[in-house]
């Protein structure tokens, strides 16, 4: 009985330490919010997805920018400043009225867009980019100048042929450039933008901004080629002309094509005599053919040379006239001014070495008045 009572005891105290256990763990029991769970998994899952989305856009970036090369990150400069350039270049003053030779129709462009025109008409897009700027800078000067001393205001502002500048509009310029279009009018659009409204003055007054393809080795004074002389179109040295492709060239007539072409008659080519005298350019400033003279301008234009530095060979019956240089030689040479730029020489240097002592100004200050012209 002893035994039996003892194990019923034993019994009795687990029932009751169960029971206790029991109602301890419900007392320290939290209630369950199903709410909120739902909450805390939305959010979880919201912050899941939003790391995978990241994942997706940045992984990607991580992979590809590491292997980039140069050519692929000079490119996508070079299209944001050519973005850049375009929204400059409609940034202009005023505009230019151009009369077309082609249609005998006026075509009205800012002021930048047709300084950038006429470089590209003008000058190789393959120059310097500091010979661009140079060149920017003797077309925006000229159409400057054209404007302040314009006389009848009811004409056109200016022609697009050599007479003043050549000029080409944007579907010309497509044409003549081809696929290589984009390229190079980037490239002058960005020199136009560099020197954006920026003229040469001499004595706070733009100056004529004469300007030819090359030089003989120097350039010549205004007045032995014009008759007016120009304190700022000096001779000065050009060396730089000197190697490239239009330094030098040939042409061969029998005396009775410069009889012809000059309205003359000369001697037998044994009996004829030729005396040159020449300017501080060294260009022809007379010749002398039998008892006839010229001017070394006339011979040029009336003969069709390059240049009128030239001389000449007697050969059977035949004048060889071998010139150097190409154009008239006044003011800037523009293969001097590439030859300038490719050692290093900034646009400044180039202008005031071929304009002497002259200033680069702006056309807000110089000619204030063109600002509101319509």
């Amino acid at each position: 009985m002893k035994k039996n009572k003892i194990i019923s005891e034993i019994r009795k105290k687990n029932k009751q330490r169960k029971s206790q256990s029991v109602q301890l763990l419900q007392k320290n029991k939290k209630p369950i919010r199903l709410n909120k769970s739902l909450s805390s998994w939305k959010a979880s899952t919201a912050l899941f997805l939003s790391s995978l989305i990241a994942v997706i856009l940045v992984v990607p970036t991580l992979i590809v920018v590491p292997f980039m090369s140069d050519t692929d990150e000079q490119k996508a400069a070079v299209e944001q400043v050519a973005e850049d350039v375009e929204i400059a270049m409609g940034d202009s003053s005023f505009a230019v009225e151009v009369m077309r030779a082609s249609s005998d129709e006026v075509e009205k462009v800012p002021l930048e867009t047709y300084v950038s025109r006429v470089v590209a008409s003008e000058a190789p897009a393959e120059f310097e980019p500091e010979a661009l700027k140079a060149q920017a800078l003797a077309a925006r000067t000229f159409i400057v100048n054209r404007l302040l001393h314009q006389e009848d205001a009811d004409q056109p502002d200016v022609t697009d042929t050599t007479s003043d500048q050549v000029y080409h509009n944007e579907e010309e310029l497509r044409k003549s450039m081809g696929s290589e279009y984009e390229q190079e009018m980037r490239k002058i659009n960005q020199a136009v933008n560099e020197t954006s409204g920026e003229i040469l003055t001499y004595q706070d007054t733009p100056i004529t901004a004469a300007f030819f393809s090359t030089s003989n080795g120097y350039t010549e004074n205004s007045e032995d080629y014009w008759e007016e002389e120009v304190p700022y179109l000096r001779s000065v040295e050009s060396p730089w002309d000197k190697d490239t492709q239009k330094f030098m060239d040939q042409k061969i007539f029998t005396v009775g094509e410069v009889e012809d072409q000059l309205d003359t008659d000369l001697p037998s080519i044994d009996e004829l005599s030729m005396e040159i005298s020449r300017t501080e350019g060294n260009r022809v400033n007379q010749l002398t053919l039998g008892d006839a003279s010229y001017s070394g301008r006339d011979i040029r234009e009336e003969l069709g040379l390059r240049s009128s530095d030239f001389s000449i060979e007697k050969k059977n019956d035949h004048l060889i006239f071998t010139t150097k240089g190409y154009g008239h030689g006044i003011g800037m040479s523009q293969f001097g001014a590439n030859g300038m730029a490719a050692e290093g020489k900034s646009y400044e240097d180039i202008v005031q070495h071929y304009y002497k002592d002259v200033e680069i100004s702006t056309v807000s200050d110089t000619a204030p008045t063109l600002a509101a012209k319509e």
